[in-house]
């Protein structure tokens, strides 16, 4: 049975430990540093800068007393004394970068190390470690005995590599973010009392600009430098401003409601910009990770450019609220304005009604593509006579309607005056066929229904239209 204080049982706890061991003499890698101190070196870091070989004497200099079982294994060494005889294949290329700090760690009088770092197998196979070294205690003189641990890190390495691999390569853009600023300034408005931020916001809206400067991008992948047009992270960091403007504002307002309620995670709809000021319609998806729910540490954004799907729902959108012949709004879109507006009645409301004259002489005589022509300089005139606020619709083949809110009855009859001005000049651009447009108007009063409105500027237009076909047959 074995003693355990015994000599016998510490050597086989060493022999035998799960990890990698090892026993190992630092005194001549002391004894270069004790010249260096004498030739006045007081930065290694500088020296090793001018003197890069001084890393691979320093390695040399290591002597390996021991090793255990777990090590000559981890290795594919045959034994012991096959492992220590061909340090020279174990310590080698990638260790040099971390083996320059362990020296700038014993430089600096520490007597252990921790980091990560590469060596190799006998078969050449490099092994990605965590190590672990400590000059044993009655030793920190002469560096004589080092307690050296070796854990294989490198399935772990791998899996973390695969999964940054997963994130550059992502076909949607991907950031990494730290909220932890935004937590902090959270944390000291509930100290002052502040309890609905959404009050605040609309009380303070510089303070969205000011929270949206506290996040700091720690990455993004690949897609999302394609996609805002920034040639490096780096690039992209310094014109944050450039991306994150105007509407997003609004949007980020948002975020940080919901943020302060608790709520760690949503998906929304915005606009960024890219750096060379190019709108991108975004469906953003934002969610704090988890064990970062108290600092806001770590937080995960993905980026979906929907810019396409937009314009083509904005596309069919303006189809089903246009005429395709005109650009004027439809026969639909009318109506449904009209029925909004009865039920959210603001007084005065003036509808304009108006009428193609001699289209079908013109189709008959002409050809439709006159006809066709007619209809679209009639559209010109009336974009031309009234301005973004009226609904100016094509009701009919050759029938034409505008819906002016908070358009008095003045107001309104200088408004047909102006398209038969703009008629005429409409008809001295144009050659054949002529342009003659019948109007009728009518303006809301308290109690009378926009039907009755509507009707009323029908009847004008037609009692115009009269004179228009009277006039026609005069001049003949």
């Amino acid at each position: 049975m074995f003693n355990p204080s015994g000599e016998e049982y510490l050597i086989t706890l060493f022999e035998y430990a799960p990890i990698s061991l090892w026993e190992q003499d630092f005194s001549g890698i002391k004894k270069m540093f004790d010249e260096l101190r004498k030739k006045r070196v007081k930065s290694l870091d500088s020296y090793l800068d001018k003197h890069p070989s001084f890393v691979d004497e320093c390695m040399r200099l290591i002597k390996v007393v021991n090793v255990n079982q777990k090590t000559v294994t981890m290795f594919q060494a045959d034994s012991k004394a096959d492992l220590i005889s061909n340090l020279d294949r174990v310590f080698r290329d990638g260790m040099r970068h971390h083996f320059r700090e362990e020296l700038l760690a014993l430089w600096n009088g520490n007597v252990n190390w921790s980091g990560e770092g590469v060596n190799y197998t006998l078969r050449g196979e490099p092994l990605d470690i965590l190590l672990h070294w400590r000059i044993l205690p009655e030793y920190e003189k002469n560096w004589e005995r080092a307690l050296v641990t070796i854990e294989d890190i490198t399935a772990r390495k791998q899996a973390e590599q695969r999964f940054r691999n997963l994130f550059d390569s992502s076909p949607i853009s991907l950031w990494e973010e730290d909220y932890s600023a935004i937590k902090a300034s959270f944390d000291e408005l509930h100290n002052q009392g502040v309890t609905d931020l959404r009050e605040h916001l609309e009380t303070h809206p510089s303070l969205v600009r000011h929270f949206a400067g506290l996040i700091k991008v720690t990455n993004v992948n690949r897609k999302t430098l394609e996609l805002f047009g920034a040639s490096s992270m780096q690039e992209l960091n310094e014109n944050l401003h450039l991306v994150f403007r105007d509407e997003m504002t609004v949007h980020f307002a948002e975020e940080l409601v919901d943020l302060w309620n608790g709520k760690l995670s949503y998906e929304r709809e915005g606009i960024n910009y890219a750096l060379d000021g190019e709108p991108i319609n975004i469906q953003i998806d934002f969610r704090i990770m988890p064990g970062h729910e108290e600092d806001f540490r770590w937080a995960l954004v993905s980026i979906q450019d929907i810019t396409s799907r937009k314009k083509a729902e904005d596309y069919l959108r303006y189809l089903g609220t246009h005429d395709a012949m005109t650009g004027l709004y439809n026969r639909a879109f009318f109506e449904e304005t009209l029925i909004k507006l009865e039920h959210q009645r603001k007084e005065p409301i003036s509808i304009v009604i108006l009428d193609l004259n001699f289209l079908k002489q013109a189709n008959d005589t002409l050809g439709h593509q006159s006809g066709d022509k007619l209809i679209r300089r009639t559209a010109e005139v009336l974009n031309a006579a009234f301005d973004s606020e009226h609904i100016v619709a094509r009701i009919g083949g050759d029938e034409f309607a505008a819906i002016l809110p908070n358009v008095d009855e003045a107001t309104a009859a200088e408004l047909t005056k102006q398209i038969q001005t703009l008629i005429g000049l409409n008809n001295k651009y144009y050659r054949e066929p002529e342009l003659s447009i019948s109007v009728g108007f009518s303006t809301s009063s308290p109690g009378t229904s926009l039907e009755k409105v509507i009707g009323a500027a029908d009847d004008a237009m037609y009692r115009h239209k009269s004179e228009n076909h009277r006039r026609r047959r005069d001049d003949r």
